[in-house]
């Protein structure tokens, strides 16, 4: 999350009769910066991560591990240093150094840390991240109480599940309306509240949000959660719960704070010019739900054990705003279109680029977009595949709207087109350069999930930094398949297991003349999309290289440092047991840890007991306390 805007949020209703002025003003702010920035080239591969982080309050004598409210406390301490620079620096002309940036969240709980500055173009660079990572961790240590830790996993076992904040709350806010989140779990800005309120609003009803419960040995069948207060009439939409909203063999989620209020890793990165950042957003697409299989780190929603591994859906749901005429279960009257997916989903459109790999039947999804935004953008001189792009971005409503920024120089900013834009999560975000500014055209990485550890993280930033490298550097390099594979992809990679049970839809010839590619009966379809298990898209099989081996081709064409190249073998290393298996994903572990306490009751319940043991053993292991092989592979503890 970038740094937030001031002002007056507008209510939904204020919000919804502005919306089109915000798209209309947007379309002008992007074709602004089209103007100015195509012909931009020769930016160096800068790139950076985001990791996000949950504070935790710890009572020991009483074995309780809770969410805590001082994070947003934190955070205004963590950004003192970098609002006192950037004073100093517009005074002095003095260049600024900082370790690392501090960003708000959603959850009130929750810091975002990135490097103080972007990582350079050289692969040398590489080894700076872990200890980069490292130092952030102690940076905000320094601040925690004795009885606080930081922890990165993707979801917390126990959010919205019984007395999981501290201090306490009741779940009684107005904006989120939840039967089990207060709105105090929300960041105190005005935008985040807004958000939860406007997309409930627009929705007409609470977010439903159901994954799917892992059936223990002792789980009822068919499952029907005891905690959901069935009964509760505070706000009208307490009904919907009873009314199906909740489904039997699910765990029921009812707010934007389910979703919002998880962790993940994401990787940003600069591209020489906007055709090979269109290169780098059409063939990191592919890989993304392989990748998030390999760093599912979300077991536990609300309390339960779930059948699912990632947190992805889950967010998804959260900020599904689309009424029921949109959703298709009513007839289009008031609303402009019926649109498929969430906000938040895999991308639906490819933008191609001069590699020459691009065609047309990949996009083998029936896109949704408005036509008379396309023409708009054609008739400007923006090429098909980017103005069906930016016009299917833009079939979305601006969320949040506020007062003071209404009115806007189109020629000079970008927050219109920056609102829709960023209020589309997909799992590659393509970014233009911001106006009057020294940053390039960027590719935002998102599927990942966040890893318990900094070597970890590390690995997982450092291995698609090199594949993305790679991409750029072996033109020859053609990832793409259908669109609608990746939606198929995406769901397997939720599974239990995905990483070791699932298969997942992967081009069988990557390169021209790629003869390790079985040809199969008769002549080889170039195009041939089948299916392989994580381990044979990443190690590579008898007929297909792998991903690995096309890093380590890139990085053969490197000049390196001995101890870099032993640094990043290390990391190559524990990404090839990922996907073998014989390293565990974090979600694998925590399910494990679970179901081998000794107060677990095979009945997938996360008692608070279970979590603050789960939650001490993640930080010793974070922290180097606990070694955990299993988890982070032999000679990798922090």
């Amino acid at each position: 999350m970038g740094l937030l805007s001031l002002g007056t949020p507008l209510s939904w209703d204020q919000a919804r009769e502005l919306a089109q002025e915000v798209r209309e003003h947007g379309i002008e702010q992007f074709l602004h910066i089209w103007d100015n920035m195509k012909d931009r080239k020769r930016d160096q591969l800068l790139w950076g991560d985001e990791i996000e982080y949950m504070l935790i309050s710890l009572d020991h004598q009483g074995r309780r591990a809770r969410l805590s409210q001082r994070g947003h406390e934190l955070l205004n301490l963590l950004q003192v240093e970098e609002t006192e620079s950037l004073e100093r620096a517009s005074r002095t002309g003095e260049k600024i150094e900082l370790e690392a940036l501090w960003r708000p969240e959603f959850g009130r709980y929750m810091i975002e840390g990135t490097p103080g500055h972007p990582y350079n173009s050289t692969v040398n660079d590489l080894v700076n991240v872990e200890a980069n990572m490292k130092r952030r961790r102690e940076i905000v240590a320094r601040l925690m109480s004795e009885d606080e830790i930081i922890l990165s996993v993707g979801s917390y076992p126990a959010l919205g599940s019984g007395d999981f904040f501290d201090p306490p709350h009741k779940a009684n806010g107005p904006f989120s309306r939840s039967m089990f989140l207060p709105d105090e779990v929300i960041n105190p800005h005005p935008r985040f509240r807004t958000l939860a309120g406007n997309i409930r609003e627009r929705r007409g009803a609470k977010v439903a949000i159901n994954m799917p419960i892992f059936h223990d040995l002792n789980t009822p069948r068919p499952f029907v959660d005891p905690t959901i207060p069935y009964t509760r009439d505070l706000f009208p939409g307490d009904k919907e719960a009873r009314e199906g909203a909740a489904l039997p063999d699910h765990i029921y989620m009812d707010a934007m704070g389910f979703g919002m209020g998880c962790c993940c890793l994401q990787i940003t990165l600069q591209a020489p010019n906007v055709d090979q950042a269109r290169r780098l957003y059409d063939q990191l697409a592919t890989v993304g739900a392989v990748m998030m299989s390999l760093s599912a780190s979300s077991p536990v929603f609300r309390g339960y054990l779930a059948d699912v591994d990632c947190r992805w859906n889950v967010i998804s749901a959260a900020v599904d705003d689309r009424t029921l005429e949109e959703r298709g279960v009513a007839k289009l009257s008031k609303d402009r279109f019926v649109i498929p997916k969430s906000r938040y989903g895999t991308i639906d459109t490819f933008l191609g680029s001069s590699d020459g790999h691009f065609k047309p039947e990949y996009n083998d999804l029936d896109l949704v977009y408005d036509k008379d935004i396309y023409q708009h953008l054609a008739n400007s001189g923006i090429d098909d595949l980017m103005a069906k792009h930016v016009s299917h971005l833009f079939i979305r409503d601006p969320l949040v709207i506020f007062k003071e920024l209404l009115k806007q120089d189109d020629s000079v900013s970008a927050d219109h087109f920056e609102n829709i834009q960023s209020t589309n999560w997909q799992n590659v975000r393509f970014k233009p350069p911001p106006p009057n500014s020294p940053i390039g055209w960027r590719v935002e990485f998102r599927p990942l999930e966040v890893q318990v550890t900094d070597f970890e993280n590390a690995a997982f930033s450092v291995f698609t930094v090199l594949l993305a490298r790679a991409i750029l550097a072996f033109g020859d390099l053609n990832l793409y398949i259908p669109v609608t594979k990746m939606d198929i992809n995406m769901e397997r990679a939720h599974s239990r297991d995905a990483v070791l049970r699932e298969k997942f839809f992967f081009r069988r010839k990557i390169y021209a003349d790629d003869s390790s590619s079985e040809a199969g009966d008769g002549e080889a379809d170039e195009d041939q999309v089948v299916e392989m298990s994580a381990n044979e898209i990443i190690n590579g099989s008898p007929g297909f290289v792998g991903l690995i081996s096309i890093v380590e081709m890139y990085l053969d064409t490197v000049v390196l440092d001995d101890s870099v190249r032993r640094k990043i073998d290390a990391y190559i290393a524990f990404i090839r047991g990922r996907a073998d298996g014989s390293i565990m994903t974090a979600a694998a572990w925590i399910r494990n840890f679970v179901r081998s306490h000794a107060d677990y009751a095979f009945d997938s319940v996360v008692s608070p007991g279970i979590n603050y043991d789960l939650v001490v053993a993640l930080d010793d292991i974070a922290n180097g306390r606990r070694l955990a092989p299993e988890l982070v592979g032999e000679g990798n503890a922090c």
